[in-house]
């Protein structure tokens, strides 16, 4: 009886009082960032969420954490389901994450799948050129500017500093981000890794020395200030980028792996397995 009347009342919402069908609505967008213990993480997540908000009015736009902050992403889908909002056409979690990796595959899912809301799983953000984008721009704020000389490109090169996973899809994506803005910069990019992975900072700047190139600038591949994101900028040996942050083509990209993630059937989170 009880299902019989949330789906009556369901098919009401879509009635306007005239007796005419309500536009559909868009299915909500959830966020899901990691979490940490550092404040400025929270804070720039907030940010984030607030440029998602003013990109794209009258989108629902909610945040859910994986471990460490509030609101849990287990919590964030409970209020969606009391509310009602995934009756319109569901929800679209876009993990806040530059890689395939467990958390792409088995967390996020389980809490998905746990919650009783209709969800779509976007795709992790990297990689993309939008974060190519966002990367240049961090480095030139911290002093680089493109080699003009043969003996400056011979000399110059970029450590891409990445958190690090056991996945080896984790590291392909990584790698391919490396590409992309060795492309971009016309130096080599090495990825290196703050765990889990090989080679480290300190090893990929040691890597490049050994290849005759001293000018090496260290590019944050963190979604936000951090203990990993410190340790890393620390071992530059000449600038070190600050993390992606809020930068206005983070909150672009979100969109469109929710733009993506939307055009899926809801129930459907194979899209985030892919490759972008």
């Amino acid at each position: 009886m009880n299902r019989i009347s949330s789906q009556l009342a369901t098919r009401l919402r879509l009635v306007a009082p005239d007796g005419t069908r309500r536009p559909a609505q868009p299915p909500a967008l959830v966020l899901v960032a990691h979490g940490s213990r550092d404040p400025r993480t929270l804070a720039t997540v907030h940010t984030l969420v607030d440029r998602v908000r003013e990109l794209r009015p009258g989108l629902p736009v909610h945040l859910g954490h994986i471990e460490l902050n509030e609101p849990l992403l287990p919590d964030t889908l409970d209020t969606l389901a009391a509310l009602g909002d995934q009756e319109a056409d569901g929800a679209v979690l876009v993990p806040l994450l530059l890689s395939r990796g467990y958390h792409i595959k088995q967390d996020i899912p389980q809490m998905a799948a746990e919650s009783g809301v209709r969800t779509r799983l976007a795709a992790p953000l990297g990689p993309h050129s939008l974060l190519v984008d966002t990367l240049y721009e961090r480095l030139v704020e911290a002093g680089w500017h493109t080699p003009t000389t043969r003996a400056e490109r011979r000399s110059s090169g970029v450590v891409l500093a990445a958190a690090g996973s056991r996945d080896p899809d984790a590291a392909v994506d990584t790698h391919r981000t490396a590409e992309l803005l060795a492309e971009r910069l016309g130096v080599p990019v090495l990825p290196a890794y703050a765990s889990a992975a090989a080679p480290t900072v300190p090893e990929a700047v040691r890597a490049l020395a050994a290849r005759g190139r001293h000018r090496v600038a260290v590019a944050s591949y963190f979604t936000a200030p951090g203990r990993f994101a410190t340790e890393c900028a620390d071992a530059a040996p000449w600038i070190a980028a600050a993390p992606l942050g809020a930068h206005p083509a983070m909150a672009r990209l979100v969109l469109h792996r929710y733009d993506e993630a939307a055009r899926v059937p809801a129930g459907a989170t194979e899209a985030a397995l892919a490759t972008a």
